[in-house]
């Protein structure tokens, strides 16, 4: 329910709404909310290793289902029947190596921080939900539940399905319905399942209090064998193609002296190889100790049979890198400024294909393009370019690339691109709905933009049509923080909402500014990891407060209706925006924000007496956050918000917007919650992010104002 409290302010004129509302009735809608979500999100394209077969999911207004598509038509068929709107995600999508067989999870909410294998229940059914895995014949036919459970990993003769069932390892047949069964017993909490090539054995890693082990279970009348066990944490085993050798990465255990927590600690690195045979272990490559030598928690993997590829940011940029797994320097594979995201190795192990916001034009870095690289090429390979986005590849067992793509008005969709910048084969063809407005949505236009100390901001700036008069303007703020919005539909559905929300928006008179704040990716290291960010000193606010500005620069943007909004992240800094600059944002929706960081990741910890030391600077990183939270800024806001938070949140607790609203009370602030029982951090049914979407617009609408039939309807 939408509540709101106006403080001393006193209530809103009745007649005033009334009359706007009648305002907005009498002019014709180009489109609506429903309109611009007819289409269905693909996310998770997958490929079978030996067949021509792809998979993936799409959510269709809150029915989630899989979809596959086969070579040479690639017509798409959905292979589930799950017709509700219950909020039930689709993970670890995988496709048999022959590609007979679909697993895939149902339940949970595996984007959380917290709690993120344990069910949902966003439909408040007195059921509950599950975390369950199912398969189901890529030919089609019922979807057989194997087990409740999680990361399920399918063997490469494609019989057996391992998977992780309250911290330990579970197998179960893919053949038949037999009741899965424990595979092995182990001390540790158990996770990331890797299958030998062969089949015959399993590589896991067993998470410990202070470390983590290696360990390689192949029968149960031989001992589990740990590779090099150390005081470390072995983390992301792989094997080799010929499966004699594994890969691993390792970093330190817990403890030592305690450090200094501001600014952030460096994570040093390396990569081990551990011959299975002998035990016999090597270090491969080992990181530097600067910053941006820190582990990025990226893609790694064997390129070949001799060499270890994978991510990091030592030259200042995401990029691939490739090293002898015999040991020797790191070779940069993607030069440039730019940022490798998406990764994907051919079945063959030869072949790289990625994701990167690289291209011919200066915008391109708002952009995804693919790119192919191998041990020979001296400089990657653009597969595609242009004013499109490309974005997810996977290769397929013929050796073209699927991947998903979009443009500004174009949703994303599913395709195959059959030889370097060709046309690519859109699986589905291009048809879409008749209510989705093609035409009507607006192409955005990328800029940049200099905060007060300097830091060049890049954004997306999203224009009504001439109206003839100055109208209103919202500043949108991503969430993660590590995102990126684009020139065009997002490959997170999260993100793609807020896009077409940006896009309703500005259908409705708005001027919207997509802002890509410092904390983001895309942009190098120094602006992805800046010192004195987020709970360190909020510094990306002055950002905000830039884009606020370039807004009210605009001739056609009146500059006392300039709002903000955002989610989680974008939340936070929605209301930092409007705690410590009331005079420049006259309005805001905070969607489930971290409002007191102290409180967020419980700093206060600090001080907890489990060792006799705590960091030098305790109280300073305490105060640091304190100051760096909205909450501590309340004395100065003025501004009205509008707060939205599902109370099953397990990013950004509920207990973030409680503390904020009880602070707001009896201030003479005008704030409004929306309520979503049972919700997580994604909102996960269509129909509260539909609710979620129409009380945003008519809250911006009522406080910032609109065009209307030559009336300026907004609330006073």
């Amino acid at each position: 329910m939408l509540r709101a409290r106006y403080g001393r302010a006193g209530l809103l004129s009745l007649w005033f709404i009334v009359a706007a509302t009648a305002s907005y009735a009498a002019e014709r809608e180009a489109f609506t909310l429903e309109d611009i979500r007819s289409v269905p999100y693909p996310e998770a394209l997958t490929a079978a290793a030996q067949s021509p077969r792809i998979a993936w999911v799409a959510n269709d207004q809150g029915r989630r289902n899989v979809w596959v598509a086969s070579a040479p038509e690639f017509a798409p068929r959905r292979l589930t029947d799950y017709l509700a709107d219950d909020g039930q995600e689709i993970s670890s999508l995988a496709v048999s190596r022959d590609g007979a067989n679909v697993v895939y999870v149902r339940g949970g909410e595996h984007g959380a921080n917290w709690d993120g294998g344990l069910p949902i229940n966003p439909t408040s059914s007195p059921q509950g939900g599950k975390v369950e895995i199912w398969t189901v014949p890529f030919a089609g036919g019922a979807a057989r539940l194997i087990a409740e459970g999680d990361y399920p990993v399918i063997s490469p003769e494609g019989s057996r399905v391992a998977f992780i069932k309250d911290g330990q390892a579970w197998i179960a047949s893919l053949r038949d319905s037999a009741q899965a069964k424990r595979l092995f017993v182990e001390r540790g909490r158990t996770d990331s399942l890797q299958w030998s090539p062969d089949g015959s054995r399993l590589a896991f890693v067993s998470s410990r209090e202070s470390h983590s082990f290696i360990g390689i279970y192949s029968s149960d009348d031989k001992p589990i064998v740990w590779l090099d066990p150390q005081v470390n944490r072995d983390l992301s085993p792989r094997w080799s193609p010929d499966g004699k050798r594994v890969a691993f990465i390792r970093t330190a255990g817990d403890g030592g002296a305690v450090a200094n927590v501001v600014p952030f600690p460096i994570r040093t690195w390396s990569i081990q190889v551990v011959d299975v045979s002998t035990g016999q272990s090597r270090e491969a490559w080992r990181s530097g100790t600067k910053p941006r030598d820190s582990w990025p928690e990226g893609f790694f993997d064997w390129l070949g049979s001799e060499h270890v590829v994978f991510l990091s940011y030592q030259d200042g940029w995401q990029h691939l890198y490739v090293v002898p797994s015999s040991g020797g320097a790191a070779r940069l594979l993607t030069p440039g400024d730019h940022m490798v995201e998406d990764v994907s190795l051919s079945p063959d192990r030869r072949r790289i294909v990625f994701s990167a916001n690289a291209g011919q034009t200066p915008d391109d870095i708002d952009r995804r393009h693919l790119y192919e690289v191998t041990l020979d090429l001296r400089a990657p390979r653009a597969l595609t370019r242009g004013e499109e986005l490309e974005y997810s590849p996977v290769f397929i067992a013929d050796g073209t690339v699927a991947f998903i793509g979009a443009s500004a008005q174009r949703s994303p969709r599913p395709a195959v691109l059959r030889q370097t910048m060709a046309s690519p084969v859109w699986v589905g063809g291009s048809q879409l709905p008749a209510q989705y407005p093609l035409s009507q949505l607006v192409v955005p236009k990328a800029v940049k933009f200099a905060a007060e100390d300097g830091v060049i901001v890049h954004a997306q700036l999203f224009q009504p049509k001439p109206r003839g008069r100055k109208g209103p303007a919202v500043v949108y703020l991503h969430g993660g923080p590590r995102r990126q919005m684009m020139l065009g539909w997002h490959w997170m559905e999260y993100y793609g909402n807020h896009y077409g929300l940006n896009q309703y928006l500005v259908s409705r008179g708005f001027t919207v500014l997509s802002v890509n704040y410092r904390l983001g990716v895309g942009y190098g290291y120094d602006l992805n990891y800046p010192a004195d960010a987020g709970e360190n000193g909020a510094a990306e606010l002055r950002d905000v407060r830039a884009a606020g500005r370039y807004l009210q620069a605009l001739n056609t943007v009146d500059t006392s209706r300039v709002g903000v909004y955002g989610g989680s992240y974008g939340g936070y800094l929605t209301a930092m925006a409007l705690a410590h600059d009331s005079s420049l944002f006259a309005a805001g929706v905070d969607i489930h924000g971290v409002h007191d960081w102290t409180l967020q990741y419980d700093l206060k910890d600090l001080f907890a007496r489990t060792r006799y030391e705590i960091p030098e600077n305790a109280q300073h990183a305490l105060d640091l956050a304190w100051r760096s939270s909205p909450a501590s800024a309340v004395s100065t806001w003025k501004s009205p918000v509008l707060f939205v938070h599902g109370d099953d949140d397990r990013n950004v607790r509920f207990t973030q917007t409680v503390d904020l609203v009880r602070r707001l009370e009896g201030r003479n602030v005008h704030y409004e919650t929306l309520v979503l029982p049972d919700e997580t951090h994604d909102i996960k049914r269509f129909d509260s992010e539909l609710r979620m979407n129409q009380a945003a617009v008519e809250f911006l609408e009522r406080h910032l104002g609109r065009v209307a039939q030559g009336v300026d309807a907004r609330a006073r």
